[in-house]
């Protein structure tokens, strides 16, 4: 059987199994997905801290397995486990930031209804992003669930059985109240980010009552339909709509049908089964996060539950994201590839902006304490300069934004900027001055003042106004030692932090050390190569990244964190790549005389740290920033500089590649030859003569082609 037939049969085998294919058996995107990505993970090492999701594209409510025993457990779901203890409707962004608003189902039979676990297996398992099916052996039970974007189906199949349930847990604190068919309560359960007052309001609706036991013949289908609101529990009812009249295999159609549509706006060819399976899992979790946190109330018309000042308000709003990590290379992807969708983001971050005096910068669902930075700048410029965001949303984030420049968050320090009064009056955030991770965060500081600057010019500011955040933004310079050539902890009384190690992590750092920070100048490559001596001494640096052992230090944290670990196993010397702060790194050989070393670099990090398993990420997957890395990578450029509407080179993964552009335009990539190292780039024909593109001629609709 040729590889073509192959792939359709197991594609209409995956679908038939899951009991919600279309009646033809053509190719199916979201077949190519496996949520058990990166599941293989635990505190001490990370391949990827995910959990199986099952949603929609950014839709508000996930439900995911659970093999945790405790419900504050963050690694929910571990692929090593043997017992699943519960299904759970969840909002968990990662293992470290925790679920809030959660709360819980697991069918039985036989027992007590008090506690409940089942052996299972992965033989017997799917894990599709639309679908998820599971065998529980100790109860004889099969258990299907498919999602939309507020509400789920559920479908249970009993064995013959005259004590069958359904235990509902609303978890510590909640409530849960039964009537009949129907189980109604609410959840309180968050691990911060909220007001007082906080619920989650669920309902379940059932064929059988939900309250005790019930008899159930061999095979007999009980089918489960849950919502859920912030808002109140009649919004929960409205929720619910989404579902009700709706069999199980609709649904599941339907969200499979979704899923295609949002894969297939890129569509790529001609590689491996393995890498059609990594790149299109890699585009899952790259459309998973944010979150929708708004609803739809009775008039049709988009509202929220807002966690910044309690209240329920009129537009939209979206969740669960560490701009830390994402607005590298996931906020991107959404200007480029998804951009109505980042439109609704950017509107929701602007009604933030008009609830309190901060934008978040870890929002889970409120403002959480989280990172460090001010990277809301950069989220907010990319998608301004790209034509994404409304005027009068612009000027209310601005406002925002320059707040944050001088004030820090009364109660959670991660919001605004700690250490900005040292920040903005001597340019730096001093290392003995009592403010950790110093050297991250005035880098961060200075980008985020370039994005900022962007900002001001395209609203007209006075010059005045946009040459402060213009001057600032080269704020990095102080903090760069060139004796080392590295960046470098500085002192109050201007004096560089001794001792000094290259390879400490934390302290001046966030997360890694000076070798991965130091490349944090995303806005002025060129500047960073000429202080540190000129090209040669730049590719110097870049390739001594690679060349100098694992080796590491660790007392500032006093034990191994496990993204040291990460880095360790990787076999890359010092290069993080399981880590963001150094991902845009491998692009910067672009500024070079020998870009090659970069395209070997990223070929190598994209064949050998990543893949379609269980273990197939290589460190903290972040919310689709570590796959949004690949994505972008396997087509063949990366936006080095949010903001900056340019990308850099790379190579290609796929010998063809088409993006699916807003207004029918579709961007065309082509390699041809097998790589990694592509000499002769061409956009539309012409050669390129340096190693970079514009965001805005790629927009257009454009073919690029490698040689």
């Amino acid at each position: 059987m040729g590889t073509s037939m192959k792939r359709a049969a197991a594609v209409l085998a995956v679908c038939l199994f899951a009991g919600c294919c279309r009646e033809t058996p053509e190719e199916h995107l979201s077949d190519y997905v496996s949520t058990l990505v990166g599941t293989q993970s635990d505190w001490t090492f990370s391949t990827g801290n995910t959990y199986p999701a099952i949603a929609l594209p950014w839709g508000m409510n996930f439900w995911t397995p659970v093999t945790a025993g405790s419900e504050d457990d963050g690694w929910a779901y571990q692929y090593g486990a043997h017992r699943i203890t519960c299904f759970k409707q969840t909002h968990q962004p990662s293992p470290w930031i925790n679920d809030y608003g959660a709360f819980s189902i697991m069918p039985f039979t036989g027992d007590d209804g008090v506690e409940h676990a089942s052996w299972f297996s992965h033989k017997s398992e799917v894990a599709r992003p639309y679908y998820y099916s599971v065998y529980l052996a100790d109860y004889d039970v099969k258990v299907e669930i498919t999602p939309t974007e507020r509400a789920a189906v559920i479908r249970l199949t009993f064995p013959e059985s005259d004590r069958s349930g359904v235990a509902v847990n609303p978890f510590r604190g909640g409530e849960v109240a039964f009537d009949g068919n129907l189980a109604s309560g609410y959840s309180v359960q968050n691990h911060g980010g909220v007001p007082e007052g906080f619920r989650n309001y669920f309902v379940i609706k059932s064929d059988v009552p939900l309250e005790g036991t019930f008899a159930t013949a061999k095979g007999e289908v009980v089918t489960l339909y849950a919502a859920s609101s912030f808002i109140s529990p009649e919004q929960a009812l409205l929720n619910l709509t989404e579902v009700e009249g709706r069999s199980f295999d609709e649904v599941c159609a339907a969200a499979q049908e979704r899923w295609d549509s949002v894969l297939g706006r890129i569509r790529v060819s001609g590689g491996s089964e393995e890498r059609m399976r990594t790149f299109y899992s890699c585009l899952y979790r790259s459309t998973l996060f944010p979150r929708k946190f708004y609803e739809i109330d009775g008039d049709g018309n988009p509202v929220h539950y807002s966690p910044y000042n309690g209240k329920v308000e009129p537009g939209f709003l979206y969740t669960d994201n560490g701009f830390w990590d994402t607005f590298r290379a996931l906020f991107p992807l959404l200007n480029l590839v998804y951009p109505e969708v980042n439109a609704e983001i950017q509107a929701g971050l602007a009604n933030i902006a008009r609830e309190n005096d901060f934008l978040p910068e870890w929002a889970s669902p409120g403002h959480r304490d989280c990172m460090i930075g001010n990277n809301s700048a950069s989220i907010v410029a990319d998608a301004a300069l790209q034509g994404i965001t409304s005027r009068e949303d612009l000027e209310a984030l601005y406002k925002a934004l320059v707040h944050g420049t001088e004030n820090v968050h009364p109660s959670v320090g991660s919001s605004g900027r700690k250490g900005h009064e040292y920040y903005n009056t001597l340019g730096y955030v001093p290392y003995d001055a009592g403010i950790n991770e110093n050297v991250a965060r005035t880098l961060e500081y200075a980008y985020d003042d370039w994005c900022i600057a962007r900002i001001a010019e395209l609203l007209g500011r006075p010059e005045e106004e946009v040459a402060l955040y213009e001057n600032r933004s080269a704020n990095w310079r102080n903090v760069f030692d060139p004796s080392s050539r590295l960046m470098r902890g500085r002192n109050l009384d201007g004096s560089f932090q001794e001792p000094f190690s290259s390879y400490k992590w934390g302290d001046a750092f966030t997360e890694g050390n000076a070798w991965h920070y130091t490349w944090s100048v995303f806005h002025d490559i060129p500047g960073l190569r000429e202080a540190m001596g000129g090209e040669p001494s730049f590719r110097e640096m870049l390739d001594s990244v690679f060349r100098v052992p694992p080796v590491y230090d660790d007392s500032y944290y006093g034990f191994r964190i496990h993204e040291i670990t990460e880095m360790q196993v990787a076999d890359m010397g010092n290069y993080a790549h399981g880590n963001q702060p150094a991902q845009h790194m491998l692009y910067l050989y672009d500024w070079t005389e020998e870009p090659w070393k970069g395209q070997i670099h990223i070929r190598e990090t994209m064949d050998r740290l990543y893949s379609a398993a269980p273990d197939g990420y290589c460190g903290d997957e972040d919310n689709g920033q570590t796959s949004a890395w690949y994505v972008f990578s396997a087509l063949g450029f990366y936006p080095v500089c949010p903001g900056s509407g340019q990308y850099a080179v790379g190579t290609p993964l796929f010998p063809r590649a088409e993006v699916e552009l807003p207004g029918g335009r579709r961007l065309v990539v082509t390699a041809k030859g097998p790589g990694p190292v592509y000499n002769d780039i061409r956009l539309d024909g012409r050669r390129l003569h340096d190693r970079f593109l514009d965001a805005a001629a790629l927009k257009k609709g454009a073919k690029l082609s490698f040689r």
